[in-house]
């Protein structure tokens, strides 16, 4: 595998996120970079159908679906570390639906955490940001996720609205859709300057931003087929300096 600094992938996430400050990675070069083919992706696409219920939607959806964990992150040794299992908090100023409270999700399952695909993504990604801003240690919250959506309620990716996380660098990695429309995704500068525009539709499809200057927004996606099953999984991942 190509390491992290020399791959032409990780090369042009380095300029994008140092300059304006958003990147879309399609599918191949992410497999590329991570050393991956479509079986490792579908294969790593089972964990989502562990997910479990998100109790805490304030807009009393029953759409979303998730567990979570973190790991503490030395790029440099792609020593990766997972972290004692804690409730997740995030403060209104940064989420107004949801926050002001300690959320506590199921963790990880042990294979998930363990997953050969994560791990290198993760260190790809820790590489990445170190060499845009110099950080050594990364504190790294992973929140899949899977979005359902029917005819009596779309499901909403992204229900705060335009947003940032109150993290260092933020990235939403498609993990697959089925049966689904819209889940549109937008980058935005502090002033409103719109950056991209895009709809993840492979696996391994990759959004990443400075989530120090960018806000990002994902539109509903609403199922295409009203008599089937209809998600949309994503793992986003936030990167906090340590």
């Amino acid at each position: 595998m190509t390491t992290a600094l020399t791959h032409p992938a990780a090369a042009d996430a380095v300029t994008a996120l140092s300059g304006p400050g958003g990147h879309l990675m399609p599918s191949a070069a992410l497999s590329s970079l991570v050393g991956v083919d479509g079986s490792d992706w579908a294969r790593f696409a089972a964990h989502w159908d562990e997910l479990t219920l998100d109790t805490y939607m304030a807009d009393g959806g029953t759409y979303r679906f998730r567990r979570y964990g973190q790991f503490d992150l030395d790029p440099a040794s792609g020593e990766l570390t997972l972290l004692p299992h804690e409730p997740y908090r995030q403060e209104t100023d940064v989420n107004p639906l949801n926050g002001g409270i300690e959320r506590t999700f199921d963790p990880l399952t042990e294979s998930f955490a363990t997953d050969p695909l994560l791990r290198s993504t993760l260190v790809a990604f820790g590489r990445i940001f170190t060499e845009v801003d110099g950080t050594r240690r990364w504190n790294v919250k992973l929140h899949p996720y899977r979005i359902s959506a029917s005819t009596e309620q779309a499901g909403q990716p992204a229900p705060e609205g335009r947003h940032r996380d109150g993290v260092t660098f933020i990235t939403s990695l498609l993990i697959g859709r089925t049966n689904v429309s819209g889940g549109e995704s937008g980058v935005y500068s502090d002033s409103d300057e719109h950056l991209l525009t895009t709809t993840l539709s492979e696996p391994g499809d990759l959004l990443l931003g400075d989530d120090r200057r960018t806000l990002h927004s994902v539109t509903p996606v609403r199922p295409v087929d009203a008599e089937l099953p209809a998600h949309r999984d994503v793992l986003v991942i936030a990167y906090t300096a340590r």
